[in-house]
């Protein structure tokens, strides 16, 4: 499966691509990305073995892959992801890691999730889709309100880092809204 935009693509991921993931997520000990992507949680390394098989079975757990590799000039530069806060009631939250640097700031996540969205929306009968991050990523913040999502909930000073309370930030776009854009 493909989805192309401008300036990326998303793609399925395939066993080729599973030890540049693998090294990316977990080739440098303290990476630039982590800083932004949950710092309050630990980076726990796994080796590629682990990390091919965890990936494998999440790829394998839906009709919708939950995961998809972001790529720019046949460079893989991050993956855009979701996960079931509760299936039920098709409770969806998404994610966007993007490795490099030199990618950040140019527009490349606002697109690659403008891409993941309407792809969600596409494949699954969701009626909301959310992302949960935190108020010391303002990058994130912005980028979800480019793309139309509201703030539904910030709870306050529960994430512990660097010595320093930041606040939890719920932000979400309902299917109607995302097509009324």
């Amino acid at each position: 499966m493909r989805v192309d935009g401008k300036t990326l693509a998303l793609r399925t991921i395939e066993r080729e691509d599973m030890y540049r993931l693998w090294h990316l997520k977990y080739g440098e000990e303290n990476p630039e990305w982590k800083k932004w992507d949950a710092p309050y949680f630990p980076h726990n390394r796994i080796d590629f073995e682990a990390f091919q098989t965890q990936t494998e079975v999440r790829l394998s757990a839906d009709d919708v892959p939950s995961m998809l590799i972001m790529e720019s000039e046949g460079q893989i530069i991050g993956i855009v992801s979701y996960y079931w806060e509760d299936r039920p009631s098709l409770w969806l939250e998404l994610g966007i890691t993007i490795y490099s640097p030199k990618h950040w700031s140019g527009g490349y996540g606002t697109e690659a999730l403008t891409l993941w969205i309407n792809y969600l929306f596409g494949a699954m009968p969701l009626v909301r889709v959310g992302l949960t991050t935190w108020s010391g990523n303002n990058r994130m913040i912005r980028c979800a309100e480019k793309l139309g999502m509201t703030m539904e909930a910030r709870i306050r000073k529960v994430r512990l880092y660097n010595g320093e309370y930041y606040d939890s930030i719920r932000m979400g776009i309902l299917r109607e809204e995302w097509e009324g854009r």
